[in-house]
Order: C-alpha cells, then structure tokens, then sequence
C-alpha cells in the first residue's frame, strides 16, 4: 500500500520508517526528503567537503533503511539517532584525513570578484573551520551541533550519548580553545580590541 505524499509529510518520522518497512517506497521519499538535508547540512559542516558530505549522508541513511524492520520505538527519535550515526561517520573520515597536515592542506580558492567586506567574511569562514579543526573531535562535533545545526544542548547530549553538563563543559572548552587559537589573528580579521 502507498499513500499520497501530502497524508504522508503529515506523519512524524517514526510512522514514515514503519510504513518503509512494510515496503511502502513513498514513505521512504517523504522521510528522505525530511531528514536528508540535516544530515548533509551536519557532515558539510563537519567535513569541509560537499563530496565527503553527500557520502555521510547516504551511508547513514542506507544505515536507517537497514535498521528500519528492527526500529523500536521509543528509544530515541529518528533524527537523533540519525545524528549521532551522521557525526560518527564524520568522525571516522576526519581520522582518515589527519594524515594531512593543516599546513599541507589545499586551500580554497573564490575566484568570483568580491568586495573587501565578502573576502574578510570569507578568511574569517576559513580561519574558524581551520581553528575548529585544531580542537578534539568531541569539542569540533558540541561546537557543530550546538552552533551549525542548532541543536540545543539536551540534543546534544542525546546525539553524543553524554550528559547535559559534559555537553556544556565541551562547548566550554571548544569556545576558549576558539578564542585561544584565534587570538593573534584578531587585527588581521578587523576586530580592533577595546581599551
């Protein structure tokens, strides 16, 4: 049985992965759909690499699809669960990558004509993704979720598998290794330090 895509962007995630397991390939588009441009906003973000990104996301939505006959339901929402597998995969291609030195790193390149306000905005993107980089993986994954994807801190720490108060200590500690990383190059970005 197939329903019609508007009764099902009306059902909530869990129901979508029900129906897609009882071989309904339209609740599979519907949840597609919904929850596909979070996972790539959440591996571009963490990656720096659209192609790596829309790797993540489609190995962890073939992972939902595997999971959705053994799904129960209760246990964690759909896009949580979806998260946390998103950010591991992350993960797991930024280990590949330290391989690379951040010095040794290819730099990108806007080509396009800019004024001088886009280009500071721009060396600003780069030196905070570089910086963010710099940090350990669980501080860069806080940071993501909690300032890129915009999850709140009970999120957070559902997708981490952590506390609240670990989440809050790792954003902490993310935000003032930022700040330190960052320091020296605060005139070069234009922000002038009151006295």
């Amino acid at each position: 049985m197939t329903m019609a895509f508007d009764t099902l962007s009306e059902q909530n995630d869990e129901a979508l992965l029900v129906l897609f397991a009882k071989g309904d390939q339209s609740a599979a588009r519907a949840l597609t759909a919904r929850l596909l441009p979070m996972v790539f906003a959440l591996a571009r973000r963490m990656l720096n690499d659209p192609a790596g990104a829309e790797d993540v996301a489609q190995e962890a939505m073939l992972k939902l699809w595997k999971i959705a006959p053994q799904w129960r339901s209760g246990d964690a929402k759909i896009s949580t669960w979806l998260y946390r597998i998103s950010a591991n995969l992350c993960v797991d291609q930024l280990r590949k990558r330290r391989t690379v030195s951040l010095e040794n790193a290819p730099e990108k390149v806007d080509e396009t004509p800019c004024v001088d306000t886009v280009l500071i905005a721009n060396d600003r993107a780069t030196a905070l993704h570089l910086a963010i980089a710099q940090l350990p993986e669980r501080q860069q994954m806080a940071l993501n979720l909690r300032h890129f994807q915009e999850l709140s801190n009970p999120e957070i720490a559902e997708v981490m598998k952590a506390s609240i108060e670990a989440v809050e200590s790792l954003l902490s500690r993310g935000r003032r290794g930022l700040a330190s990383i960052l320091a020296p190059r605060r005139a070069e970005f234009g922000f002038v330090q009151e006295k």
